[in-house]
């Protein structure tokens, strides 16, 4: 007999957690190795046990499902348990991700566990480029959440003077210091407003309130003071990016 899959379900509703429960009878092979009611369980319980599929609800307090799922090392395979709009829903279907949408269905919720039992390799991969390409959680477009150690710490996006690229991370600088975020500049690009935080080089998203002046340096480059006496470099699409959201 083959080993059981792990599962863990995420849901703040006990109600939606016992649904699925009642649902999971079905599935013999599927072992649930803990229910968690917020994202900050979550995140721990998915350290502990290494689960092999978790349900996930999307609107949750203090940090919702993607916040929770940004801050997972390599995240598992997720069904997602959602109330989102349409938009949403696209985003997950052109990224081959599986949702159910509140209600659902018993028939509904059995095919959507027979399509990650027949392809349990093919999911993780998807949600990580859903999380990098798709800004799915409008509501949230004011913070961004990052991990320290074992503290989660939700960054105003007002707090954040400028993004700089580190390797495979992401330095978030403020006032209080800088944060490191295991994501791109690309994804960080497509989430912001690009009239509050413009790519002024490779290596730079500044926020334009921070800015003091454009000071010229060579050729092909600027440098940008800001209020805190920092100097980034511009390029020259950079500076023209910069003008046009200034309206220079």
């Amino acid at each position: 007999m083959s080993e059981a899959k792990k599962i863990l379900l995420i849901d703040d509703e006990p109600l939606a957690r016992n649904l699925v429960l009642e649902y999971l009878q079905d599935f013999p092979q599927l072992q649930v190795v803990a229910e968690c009611g917020n994202g900050y369980e979550g995140l721990k319980a998915i350290q502990e046990h290494q689960p092999d599929l978790i349900f996930l609800d999307i609107q949750m307090p203090k940090i919702n499902g993607f916040e929770m799922l940004e801050l997972v090392e390599t995240p598992p395979a997720v069904i997602f348990t959602t109330a989102f709009d349409e938009f949403a829903l696209q985003a997950f279907e052109a990224h081959a991700v599986d949702y159910l949408l509140k209600p659902f269905s018993q028939e509904r919720f059995a095919k959507s566990v027979q399509k990650w039992l027949s392809q349990p390799q093919a999911q993780p991969a998807a949600v990580k480029q859903l999380l990098q390409e798709t800004p799915v959680n409008p509501e949230n477009k004011n913070r961004i959440v990052v991990k320290e150690g074992s503290v989660i710490k939700i960054i105003a996006l007002p707090e954040v003077m400028y993004f700089e690229a580190y390797d495979d991370y992401v330095k978030i600088h403020t006032s209080q210091g800088f944060f490191l975020k295991k994501t791109t500049m690309a994804s960080l690009e497509n989430m912001l407003n690009a009239q509050e935080f413009v790519r002024v080089h490779r290596s730079y998203l500044l926020n334009v309130a921070y800015l003091t002046r454009i000071e010229p340096y060579d050729k092909d480059t600027q440098l940008a003071l800001l209020k805190n006496g920092n100097r980034l470099n511009v390029s020259r699409a950079g500076y023209a990016k910069i003008k046009e959201v200034l309206g220079l």
